[in-house]
């Protein structure tokens, strides 16, 4: 069969980011309905011959990115770490807990990429950590003759903006399915839009050209 340049990243389509769930971080808008589309559109992408590669929140119980690691802090905290801000959240997506587990069907995953699994770093990009540590995830698209992502998930603002940038950087085209993603807030999610546009990314709503021109 011949491989397609395009490859799909579903971002972190896990327990503890969906309202669906009743996550411990979910994010607005990930209802039912949402998460039913999702899994209609991936298997429809997949479907049409296209790899799919879905990024994991993996983190240790004492990573970094939780306020219950940091003595008098609170949820939404900004703290400084090594030079590095970090935002403070609730703990989300412990390794091999209900809340990391992923919505997708496994029959529609290809592959997947965990990442925050440093303690001491958190890791927003499906590419790599805060500290540069880098996932499987270029070697990954690299190996299937990959030059095209499409990216959906959550959060728009965060982990989707952060691997569609690192895409960007690493000389991939990436195409953002805007109706498959969702934001933390209007204010961070339209500068995440902004960021992304500005860097070249493209966005569509639906997935029909996609489906129609996987080559």
């Amino acid at each position: 069969m011949k491989k397609s340049r395009t490859a799909v990243i579903a971002v972190d389509i896990q327990r503890d980011f969906m309202e669906m769930t009743d996550g411990s971080l979910a994010v607005p808008g990930t209802d039912h309905g949402y998460i039913d589309r999702v899994i209609a559109d991936t298997q429809r992408l997949k479907d049409a011959g296209l790899p799919v590669l879905a990024t994991q929140d993996w983190h240790p119980p004492g990573h970094v990115s939780f306020f219950t690691n940091h003595p008098g802090k609170k949820v939404f905290d900004l703290v400084t770490i090594e030079g590095r801000q970090q935002v403070l959240w609730p703990p989300h997506c412990v390794q091999g807990t209900e809340g990391a587990e992923l919505l997708l069907h496994k029959e529609l995953i290809d592959a997947v990429v965990r990442k925050g699994t440093e303690t001491f770093y958190d890791s927003y990009s499906g590419f790599q950590d805060e500290g540069a540590h880098p996932t499987p995830l270029h070697l990954l698209l690299q190996k299937r003759g990959t030059s095209r992502t499409v990216v959906y998930g959550v959060a728009t603002d965060y982990c989707v903006k952060a691997t569609v940038l690192d895409a960007l950087d690493l000389g991939y085209e990436a195409v953002v399915i805007t109706d498959l993603t969702r934001g933390v807030s209007p204010e961070t999610t339209e500068q995440a839009l902004d960021a992304m546009t500005r860097r070249g990314a493209v966005f569509v709503h639906g997935i029909e050209d996609i489906v129609r021109n996987t080559a």
